[in-house]
């Protein structure tokens, strides 16, 4: 399928390189063909070849937004680039974005990945997915390293219903107790889902979290071990995290690496708009959602308020100790992934 400005230019090259060989002088003459026969030859319209597009008043100025846009969001596409806009306020179709994009030259460089079969576990995406909001939270995490060299683990918590990034820490270490702390300001101000999925890590997997998460009557949902397409959202959150803020910026100190966090987040949640969201935020997205009591209508258990938890002396790991060895159940839960 050739574009009808391919065919254009096909049409003017076919009118002035007509070559006609003159036996009886042996020599070569060029011949203007009519535009009439060019397109007919072609096969363009008369119509179509004529045309020439007028440029909109407010193309200038949209131009100039879009790269704007791309300057401060080099690995959007034109469709998230194109949805930034219309929640700006700019009246365009995708279409139109998309031709500009190409006009401009824009595009994002993709790297091969090699595709993996689907996990099967029963604790999987596939099998258990999150039906409304606050069904299935996922965490994970994921390690980076500052400008001198020091470690850098993000923790990230995900809704997977509404794709909202509910907590992102960064430490230079975490520990069960520390994924705890982190998850109580989240029930606080939150409240409590009905599952956490996640893969088989020490921290996730430690006593003190599981016993932590039986009292507030959270499920656990641990994926099979080496299996990590099975916690597909965390995967594919790290992914965008990766992709546009650890790949990109620098970080000097575990300071910065914070501010940078809570303002990615933010961005995350308020103003980048979600593909598999139709294009809003997640926090738009969430808005729209029924409220936690709908959720008790849909046959979802009661929730325990975090606050209320009873708490007894051997709850949490001491710091003298660090973290508690591992029993025979829990082995047995890394080797099983249930």
């Amino acid at each position: 399928m050739v574009s009808p400005t391919r065919r254009r230019e096909a049409v003017a090259e076919v009118q002035g390189s007509r070559t006609v060989f003159d036996p009886g002088t042996k020599a070569a003459h060029v011949h203007r063909v009519s535009e009439r026969r060019a397109c007919r030859t072609i096969g363009q319209p008369r119509s179509t070849q004529r045309y020439r597009p007028k440029r909109r008043d407010d193309e200038p100025s949209l131009v100039k937004r879009i790269h704007e846009l791309v300057r401060a969001h080099p690995r959007y596409g034109y469709r998230r680039i194109w949805a930034m806009l219309r929640m700006e306020g700019w009246r365009v179709n995708r279409k139109r974005v998309y031709r500009l994009w190409k006009r401009e030259g824009f595009k994002v460089v993709q790297k091969q990945r090699k595709k993996r079969r689907l996990g099967t576990s029963a604790n999987g995406i596939v099998r258990h997915r999150p039906l409304h909001k606050d069904h299935v939270w996922c965490w994970d995490f994921i390690h980076d390293r500052d400008e001198r060299g020091r470690p850098l683990k993000w923790f990230s918590l995900i809704d997977e219903h509404t794709r909202e990034c509910l907590a992102l820490e960064v430490e230079r270490s975490m520990k069960a107790v520390d994924v705890i702390d982190a998850l109580s300001q989240v029930f606080l101000v939150r409240g409590v889902p009905q599952h956490i999925r996640s893969d088989n890590g020490p921290e996730f997997i430690a006593r003190a979290l599981r016993r932590y998460l039986e009292h507030a009557s959270v499920g656990t949902l641990y994926v099979a071990p080496g299996a990590p397409w099975e916690n597909g959202y965390a995967e594919s959150f790290h992914g965008r995290l990766r992709d546009e803020l650890l790949n990109t910026e620098l970080f000097a100190d575990l300071r910065e690496a914070k501010a940078l966090a809570a303002s990615w987040q933010n961005e995350y949640n308020h103003r980048r708009p979600h593909s598999s969201l139709g294009y809003r935020t997640p926090a738009s997205f969430a808005a729209t959602c029924p409220p936690a009591a709908a959720d008790a209508a849909l046959g979802a258990p009661p929730q325990t308020p975090p606050g209320a938890l009873p708490l007894d002396p051997g709850f949490f790991p001491s710091a003298e100790g660090g973290e508690p060895e591992l029993e025979i159940e829990d082995r047995t839960l890394i080797a099983t992934g249930t």
